[in-house]
């Protein structure tokens, strides 16, 4: 049971860090493109890396949940 409990640990810890990592990219894609003035693409990538963001977020709220932790505002 403690295997489970550990490999639970890192399994959150990856889905954290891939969302936050989609999040980062497509904020970079975001300021690039706006740098290129390509504003279209910069509006769309920019709204992906806000959606990215709230499932990381929702993610951290799940696993706060889970193990009992209050979250900060």
């Amino acid at each position: 049971m403690v295997n489970t409990m550990l490999q639970s640990k890192y399994d959150n810890a990856a889905d954290l860090h891939i969302h936050a990592a989609h999040a980062a990219h497509a904020h970079t894609a975001a300021a690039a493109a706006h740098h290129r003035g390509d504003h279209e693409a910069a509006e769309e990538l920019s709204s992906k890396a806000q959606d990215y963001s709230m499932e990381a977020s929702e993610k951290t709220s799940e696993i706060a949940k889970q193990i009992h932790l209050p979250l900060k505002a």
